[in-house]
This record gives C-alpha cells, structure tokens and sequence, in this order.
C-alpha cells in the first residue's frame, strides 16, 4: 500500500485505536481527537475542537503548566523529553472523573520545529476499580476488628467472643439475650463454626414467623395425610439437623402448646413427626435467641418455667449499641468498605459532623440500624464522603428531649430555647459537643440550633 493511500485512510486508522487520541496546537487549542476520545470522554469532536486542553481538568496538566517561562506547558520546553507518561485523572463532560494513562509526544515539522502535541489516554477504570476492591478487601483482612464476621473491639464485645468461644466447644443449650438488631444470628452461627458439630448441619428457624400448626409440623416434620394439604412426608428441622445445631430465633414466640413438645425432646431426645406415634430419636444442641425478656413472660403465664430453665443453660447477653459507643467508627468503616464493594461508588468515610451524629443518636436498631443509615447514605451522597445532610431524617432529630440541669439553669419554662442554647455554650466553653450534654440533645442539634438562630458564639458570649 502506497503511502498515499494510506493518508488517505489515517482518519480510520485512529477511529480503530482502543486509546483515546487527540491532537493540540503549541498554543494548548485541541484540533483533532478520534471516536474513542468521544466515548472516554462524552464529548463531541466539534464540541472540544478549538477548545483549551485544559477543558480536562488533568491533574498532571496542571502541574506541567509553567506561568512563569516563555512557553505555557513544559512540555513544549526546550531541554524537555519528549515523550511524557503518566497516571491521570480525565473531567468528562457530565463532571464526573476517570482514571487515565496520559502518553504525551510533541509534534515538529520537517526543521525540528514543535508545532504542537499529540496524547493517547487508556481508560483505567475498571483496573482502578479492581485495585480498590484488593484495597479493601486486605484491609479488611488485616483487621482485628471482630470475631466470626461479629465487629467490636469494646471490652463487652471481648467477653462476648470468649464466651462464644467456650460455649461452642459444649454440647448444652445456648440462649441469646438481645435487642432486635444486635446480631444474634451471628452470634449462633458462630458458635456452630467453631463448634464441635460444626461438621454436621446448621439449621436455623424464626419461631415468630409461623402459626401453632405450621410451627409444629416445620419443627417435628409430618407425615403424608396427616392434615389437609399434607400431600407427601417431610423432615422438620429437628431431623434435619441431627448431628448438628438447631437455631431457634424468638424463642419468646412459642407457643405454649409447643413449648411442651420442646421441652420433651431437650429431655429425651425424642419427637414424633405430626400425624405419627413412632418415635424419632436425633442429637441436636440447641441454640436459642429472645429479643423478650422471658421471666417476665413465665409471670404472665406465656412462657413456661421448665422450659426456661432448660434452655437457660449458657446464656449469652448481647449489649446494645448505645451501650459500647467506642465500636461505632469500626462499625461505620467496616460497613462503608463492603458497601463500597458491592456498589462500586467510592466513598471515603464520614466528615466530622456525620460522625459525631452516629456517636451521639441512640440507634435503637442497634447495628442493623447502622448498615440501614449507612446504605441510605450512600444512595444519597453526591461525593466521596457522607457529611450529616447524608443522613436519614431521624438521625438528624433530638433523640433525648431537653432537661433542667442543676447548677445553669437550663428549663425549657425558665428561657427561650436560644438563650438556653447561649447559655449551655458559654458553661462548656464554647465546646459543641459538652453543650449537647448539657441540654440532653446531640450535638448535631446543637449545630443546627446555632445556624437557626445566628448565633455567634464570641459576639453573643461577650454581649
């Protein structure tokens, strides 16, 4: 092929090129770029020629632009190389970034004058997508920061490992005391993992989530005919578990005609399948959970005390969130960097405020609460970190209505919430977070407060 032919055919020559290609003038002006170059990037050929390179926004431009010598990039400098490569980041034109490998040459003509420069860009995204989530995840390797897939440092989450610990290598009944959200099914499926059984199987059964007769059969199986819609014999989880652990969740639930068949087989080892006399014998260790308080429950004549006291063997007692603040800041990284593996979008973590606020509400959710406010955030943050306006609504609002504090004064009858607010400030020394005590509130009110109200903490206090 001649070479002018193949001039003829240079324009699809680059359009073929994986690489986004553009050409500059010495003045920095963009006079060509190729079909990838609009891909990369979401620019038009005619919307970009004619226009500054610097539409970009590279980075490594704006460390190779030279205010103060003849020539405007250093590129084009004498004594310069000629060739330029490096690690990038590309503006395109909805705003957002991608990573980039920039390859930079100049141009000269035939007397070794540079007229201009010619840059390829590789897409780096997905690599640099890849080198994150290897980022995290040995981060997270590297991480002492729980047990079984359970995050917390805090001394009460200590005792809880070392109990799980202990109890696992018994074959006696466990139960679980904790509030919804706390991680009780962690905590059981822990035990089985590091158990003795944990070879056998793991099955596990919300005891809430089913009537009287669908929680007997679901538990003790039952056998073709013996109720309506009973079309063939099926194991219940009793059987299904021989060998193993059987999880029983909100125990509390139970009813009491069940709880006496449950008390049968922890004595005796034994059930019958519904509609059936033949005994079945299994080896189970029971695992139970309550977020109920049971002896309340036995008072009222809803749980049975044999039974309690049966299953009462081990107990484990999981805190609540507000009762081991100093887990908060693992728990947030923790759930920000599976998060981040999941969605994709790159968050860095909480700003000052945003923590504070997760330090200072009372998470009656406990940790479910925690991954539900940091998922929500992470749908509404429009930047690589969740500030307090990321929030959902109810972590925003008091979660301790104000009190009178003796010694200042502070009533709600007695003065405006405005010079409460100054007066709180001005006993803390100006500090945000000791004012927020004072008055029962959090400190991300105590901000809000002070933006709704003007108040200039020095004007006021010196007023």
């Amino acid at each position: 092929m001649a070479i002018a032919e193949i001039d003829r055919h240079w324009e699809r020559v680059i359009n073929t090129m994986n690489e986004a290609l553009l050409i500059i003038s010495k003045d920095g002006r963009i006079l060509s770029v190729n079909r990838s170059f609009e891909e990369m990037t979401g620019y038009s050929s005619k919307e970009v020629s004619g226009q500054p390179c610097t539409l970009l926004a590279c980075q490594a431009c704006e460390m190779a632009i030279n205010n103060q010598g003849d020539e405007w990039c250093k590129l084009f400098e004498s004594g310069q190389p000629e060739m330029r490569r490096c690690h990038c980041t590309i503006k395109k034109r909805d705003g957002t970034f991608v990573p980039a490998m920039k390859n930079a040459s100049v141009l000269k003509d035939d007397d070794g004058t540079i007229i201009g420069a010619v840059e390829t860009l590789t897409d780096l995204s997905v690599i640099d997508r890849l080198d994150r989530k290897v980022q995290v995840l040995s981060r997270q390797l590297d991480e002492n920061s729980g047990f079984g897939g359970i995050v917390g440092v805090s001394d009460q989450m200590k005792a809880v490992f070392d109990i799980i610990e202990k109890a696992a290598q018994s074959d006696a009944p466990i139960i679980i005391f904790g509030e919804s959200g706390t991680g009780k099914e962690l905590v059981a499926r822990s035990i089985h993992d590091c158990g003795k059984r944990r070879n056998g199987p793991y099955v596990q059964l919300n005891c809430a989530a089913l009537n009287e007769a669908l929680l007997e059969s679901e538990l003790f199986g039952h056998i073709k005919g013996s109720f309506t819609g009973a079309f063939r014999d099926r194991a219940g989880r009793f059987e299904i578990a021989d060998g193993g652990d059987l999880f029983l969740d909100e125990i509390g639930d139970i009813p009491l005609s069940i709880q006496i068949k449950l008390l049968r087989v922890l004595e005796t080892r034994q059930f019958e399948r519904v509609g059936e006399n033949r005994p079945v014998s299994v080896d189970v260790r029971i695992i139970t959970a309550t977020n109920r308080n049971l002896l309340e429950l036995i008072d009222q004549k809803q749980f049975r005390e044999d039974l309690y006291f049966r299953i009462n063997v081990i107990p484990i007692h999981l805190p609540p969130v507000r009762d081991r603040r100093s887990d908060i800041p693992l728990l947030v990284n923790t759930f920000i960097s599976r998060l981040e593996l999941r969605t994709g979008k790159q968050i860095r973590g909480l700003t000052r405020d945003a923590l504070d606020c997760f330090m200072n509400y009372r998470w009656p959710g406990n940790v479910r609460e925690i991954k539900s406010a940091l998922e929500y955030a992470f749908i509404i943050a429009d930047k690589d970190t969740i500030d307090i306006d990321h929030l959902p609504p109810q972590m925003l609002a008091p979660s301790i209505p104000p009190v009178t504090m003796s010694g200042h004064g502070f009533s709600k009858n007695e003065n405006s919430e405005r010079q409460q607010l100054i007066e709180a400030l001005s006993a803390s020394g100006s500090n945000q977070s000791q004012a927020a005590r004072l008055l029962g509130i959090n400190r991300v009110t105590v901000w809000n407060r002070m933006r709704k109200y003007g108040i200039n903490l020095k004007r006021e206090i010196q007023g």
